[in-house]
């Protein structure tokens, strides 16, 4: 065998390990790409949140932001899969500027972890950013003004699921005026979103021979969000 010969036939042997290492680095390559975008899409997220929350800070849209302590803006993660969208701040929530801290946020709490999740896994917020005064019920033109807030807070998060509590939320969102007994446990279409309407934990509190209503609901939800993904995995 002449050298020409060796020299081909070690290449030959060689070829399979550079085959092997040029696929991996490619591979590295394209996952340190996916999660370079991955990465600037969440700081993304997290520069239009902050300016969100600047603008709602700023707001004297209505009168609540004469009485307000804080504005409750919302809490949880930017890249959650569901969203909770409750009515209106309350004294609790008012004083620490967080959603949900009080005895319905408790029950909230403990629903999101039967669900296998945690607080931080989801995202919290109202349909109001300011709490009405002795926990009144929000004003629709109160609805009206803050509600824009409320939208973009959605397009930043980019949720596949909204879960609406009680009927103010459900209501502001659907544009539907039937009952919270009427909307809930149903799937509704949201600028592309799937949107469920159950029934506020403060509701709960007052009436908790329906928790078990609201675990129905949850159930779906779960259910939804396993199909969801199982389908992307096909994809």
């Amino acid at each position: 065998m002449g050298d020409g010969d060796m020299v081909i036939e070690e290449l030959r042997e060689l070829l399979p390990a550079l085959r092997k290492r040029v696929e991996l680095e490619v591979y590295f390559a394209g996952e340190w790409m996916v999660g370079t975008l991955a990465a600037a899409c969440a700081d993304q997220k997290q520069a239009e949140a902050a300016l969100l929350l600047e603008q709602v800070k700023a707001c004297r849209n209505c009168s609540l932001s004469r009485t307000r302590t804080n504005v409750v803006f919302g809490e949880g993660s930017l890249e959650a899969d569901i969203v909770f969208v409750g009515e209106a701040p309350g004294r609790d929530e008012d004083l620490s500027g967080k959603p949900f801290v009080g005895v319905a946020g408790g029950l909230l709490t403990k629903i999101i972890q039967a669900m296998g999740l945690q607080r931080k896994d989801v995202y919290i917020t109202n349909v109001l950013r300011c709490r009405p005064p002795g926990n009144r019920n929000p004003l629709p033109e109160e609805v009206a003004r803050c509600r824009p807030f409320l939208l973009k807070l959605l397009k930043i998060i980019k949720p596949k699921v909204i879960c609406t509590l009680g009927k103010f939320a459900a209501q502001a969102l659907l544009n539907d005026t039937r009952p919270i007994s009427r909307l809930r446990g149903q799937f509704f279409e949201f600028e592309g979103i799937k949107l469920m309407p159950t029934y506020h934990p403060a509701y709960l509190l007052r009436n908790p021979l329906d928790k078990k209503l609201v675990w129905q609901d949850m159930k779906k939800l779960i259910a939804y969000l396993k199909d969801d993904k199982s389908n992307s995995a096909v994809k």
